[in-house]
């Protein structure tokens, strides 16, 4: 493996930042300081920019297997890195689900062979496959995927002895999709009876309504709570959920956590109008207010990590009509992108964004040796350029589905190298694939 030596670059790392040269070598990050020199080593001269932790997303749908005309966990790796994502955990609701150990081995053997970048899994539960969750192995897997809400196949688990087996027995983390089904249902209903065949993309964050969230997301609270589950909430997109998350104790304290995703933090109810069926997810993009509220949640950490959902589908699938059009949009490229574009309009400090993508990350999960810039930490590092500007088009974008909801938007900081296990993946627009990303690890 090639050795780098990234010299005066200013890091971003544990609440400060400092200018200084890091040495990478055999996939480590082995010397941190000044002045430092390395003859054998690869020199990349970093002056004016910033080396940040690698972003960990914990919430990705790749599509592989079964799904692979939407992406495939080698297109989707290739986008993350582009983004300045080293680590993704992603989602059962492939075909098949991944509803046994057998299934999840066989998403493992696939991202042994082709993921650019790290790589996890989850362990996904139905109402009848208990005993196969309970098999999962906490060292080795990132957690377990419950749906209590609408889902693909046979995983959304709106069965109430079903739940409390999950949350009383569960061996590691359990990363919960909230909004109550027949909430949802009876809205529909209500819609579809007044509107008949005409409802509208408008209509999504009031029939996928803040009270279906609010009620689902207390349901698991009030269960962890129960049981002392550890509980990870996923994608909160109501300002209402943010107070059943506490923020008076340390994250490494907390058996209930909560995640904030790009697409509920950047858009609102009102880009509907422009943005269409392309920003269509569940949960929904709700209102301004909303979308204040999880941004607040974020800086006072009743939210603690910020991911991206990602969940591409074909332009065909999503320029069909509001009713037939899936839920989900790609995202991985330019969610740090974006949440730098935030940074400089002066939302959050780079400090924050590295914290919610990086650090808590690594914290919540107990991964094992990432997340940090420190010496003897895999090199999992990112250095981006706060002055490069560039719009964001078809011809410039890596997912399989070849669309962004951000198409037409232009950020004012690119990422410039992507280092995955100290493996140069990225660089200003070129790809190394020769050399495959790393199977995470849990300190549990």
């Amino acid at each position: 493996m090639n050795s780098y030596l990234i010299k005066a670059a200013t890091i971003v790392n544990e609440g400060q930042q400092i200018v200084a040269d890091v040495l990478i070598k055999d996939g480590f990050i082995a010397k941190i300081g000044q002045n430092l020199s390395a003859p054998d080593a690869t020199e990349i001269n970093a002056e004016g920019q910033y080396l940040l932790p690698g972003m960990i997303d914990d919430q990705v749908h790749f599509r592989e297997p079964g799904l692979t005309h939407k992406a495939d966990i080698f297109t989707e790796s290739m986008a993350a890195v582009a983004g300045g994502i080293t680590s993704f955990m992603e989602m059962p609701n492939t075909v098949p689900n991944t509803l046994t150990q057998d299934l999840l081995a066989d998403k493992y053997k696939i991202a042994a062979e082709t993921s650019l970048a790290n790589y996890s899994f989850y362990m996904g539960a139905s109402n009848d496959n208990i005993e196969e969750v309970l098999k999962t192995d906490a060292k080795n897997i990132c957690g377990i995927k419950v749906f209590m809400g609408s889902s693909t196949g046979n995983m959304l688990v709106d069965n109430e002895k079903t739940l409390e087996n999950i949350f009383s027995k569960a061996p590691i983390l359990v990363a919960t999709h909230c909004e109550d089904e027949a909430t949802i249902r009876h809205n529909l209903a209500e819609f579809k009876a007044k509107y008949k065949d005409e409802l509208t993309i408008e209509m999504h964050p009031l029939i996928r309504s803040a009270e279906a969230c609010y009620k689902s997301s207390s349901l698991a609270v009030e269960l962890a709570k129960r049981y002392q589950t550890r509980l990870h909430i996923l994608h909160i997109s109501t300002a209402k959920e943010i107070a059943l998350f506490d923020n008076s104790i340390p994250l490494k304290d907390k058996r209930i956590t909560a995640e904030a995703c790009i697409h509920h933090l950047w858009f609102s109810n009102k880009d509907y109008a422009a943005k269409g069926n392309f920003i269509k997810w569940n949960p929904a993009v709700k209102t301004e207010d909303d979308q204040k509220g999880i941004l607040a949640g974020v800086l006072n950490d009743n939210i603690d990590v910020i991911a991206t959902d990602h969940a591409p589908h074909t332009l065909e699938e999503k320029n069909q009509p509001y009713a037939q059009a899936p839920s989900g949009g790609p995202l991985v490229q330019h969610a740090l992108p974006a949440l730098l574009e935030m940074h400089l309009q002066g939302k959050i400090s780079l400090e924050k964004i590295v914290e919610k993508t990086a650090h808590n990350l690594a914290i919540c999960f107990d991964i094992e040796n990432r997340g940090f810039i420190r010496e003897g930490y895999w090199a999992d590092l990112v250095l981006v350029d706060l002055k490069d500007s560039w719009k964001v088009t078809k011809l410039n974008n890596f997912y399989k589905c070849g669309w962004s909801p951000f198409d037409g938007d232009t950020f004012q900081a690119s990422v410039t190298h992507t280092f995955v296990s100290g493996n140069l993946a990225y660089q200003k627009g070129r790809f190394t694939t020769d050399q495959i990303g790393k199977r995470l690890t849990f300190a549990r």
